[in-house]
């Protein structure tokens, strides 16, 4: 039976990846794709379009793209689509959302929050609806620490910024349509470019370190980013999360159920300072800088936009989370998906940034 698919976030980094990845795992079952799009993305998200049907030697009747919101009733869409809409869409992928460490509260409850609130009214509205995916994030577990399982939400957790809050209060309003919608949820670890061409939008995550190396390259001793023990840190890249979904959203494995796209073996946040330094200068980090001094520094606006790194990154240094990813793992061992050893995906994300590090559509604004 032919798929009808509805994607939120497009032209973004996900949306737009997870789309062509759909595409190339399920081309022969796909009868249409409909993107929404804000006004003001309109005119990107269509060349990208039309550049990618021709580069995929694809027809652009596959696509539509719809100008709407998702902070509005009934997503702002058109009343003449609307009902066209209502009766095709078998697929619903809701990835809008601000992904920013630094968002102001007002901004992010809006967009994650009520905007999920009102993706979750339309989603009631479709007949047709086989599977809601929903992007939520591995971190809705805030500061707690120990170890997190998929199927754990609600544990009176608190948060780090209003990134996590807001994407967790979105995840309880998702996880309380599993009793009468079909709903599969992703969370992610922090994503980072492809594990073999080091492709990405945009430096941040675990950027941010090679971000410090950059501009303090000519330290004699660059020190390592510590206090105490040093915690997990947990990035993947982006096309494990990308081909991860793409199958957990089709096949009925992934009906009713919540995946953490996380590292099953990550290294420590001191390993990877290490291996990206060793990497990027050719030099071995030596004694230590404790995250409060690095995160008083960042506090100055002006050191955080020249260095290019968030004060807010400073709190995953801290906290002592381990993810468990076990529904994960066993469920993706049917399409032989894997996540790589992020020790093997280093060198391209290096020489990736290396090339672009000047590019400034690239880098997130730093207020």
């Amino acid at each position: 039976m032919s798929k009808t698919l509805f994607l939120t976030g497009y032209p973004g980094f996900l949306a737009s990846y997870l789309m062509k990845q759909i595409i190339e795992d399920h081309r022969e079952n796909i009868a249409h794709i409909y993107l929404l799009v804000l006004n003001s993305e309109k005119e990107k998200a269509q060349k990208e379009i039309d550049y990618f049907a021709k580069t995929a030697q694809l027809s652009n009747d596959l696509f539509t793209i719809v100008e709407g919101d998702i902070t509005k009733e009934d997503l702002a869409l058109d009343n003449r689509i609307k009902e066209k809409l209502r009766n095709e869409i078998t697929h619903l992928f809701h990835l809008a959302a601000i992904y920013d460490l630094a968002v102001p509260e007002p901004i992010a409850e809006k967009v994650n929050v009520y905007g999920t609130k009102c993706v979750n009214e339309w989603v009631k509205t479709l007949p047709q609806l086989e599977r809601y995916i929903y992007f939520s994030t591995a971190y809705v577990s805030g500061k707690r620490e120990g170890r997190i399982y998929e199927h754990e939400l609600i544990k009176g957790q608190t948060f780090r910024n209003h990134y996590e809050r807001t994407k967790y209060d979105a995840e309880v309003l998702v996880q309380a349509l599993k009793p009468t919608i079909p709903t599969t949820i992703i969370r992610p670890g922090v994503v980072k470019g492809h594990s073999k061409t080091g492709k990405t939008i945009k430096f941040d995550g675990l950027y941010f370190m090679l971000n410090f190396y950059d501009k303090l390259r000519w330290l004699p001793v660059l020190p390592f980013m510590q206090t105490g023990i040093a915690p997990e840190g947990n990035f993947v890249p982006s096309d494990y999360v990308i081909k991860a979904t793409s199958f957990l959203s089709f096949d009925s494995i992934g009906e009713g159920k919540t995946y953490h796209l996380t590292d099953p073996n990550p290294y420590r946040m001191d390993e990877l300072q290490q291996m990206l330094a060793e990497h990027y200068l050719g030099r071995t980090p030596k004694g230590t800088i404790p995250v409060s001094v690095v995160k008083f520094f960042l506090s100055f606006p002006f050191i955080r936009k020249w260095i290019q790194v968030e004060k807010e990154a400073m709190d995953y240094f801290t906290i002592y989370s381990s993810y468990d990813s076990s529904q994960a793992e066993a469920d993706l061992k049917k399409a032989n998906i894997t996540c790589p050893d992020l020790k093997d995906t280093v060198a391209s994300m290096v020489q990736y940034y290396r090339k672009y590090k000047h590019d400034a559509s690239k880098r997130i604004k730093i207020e």
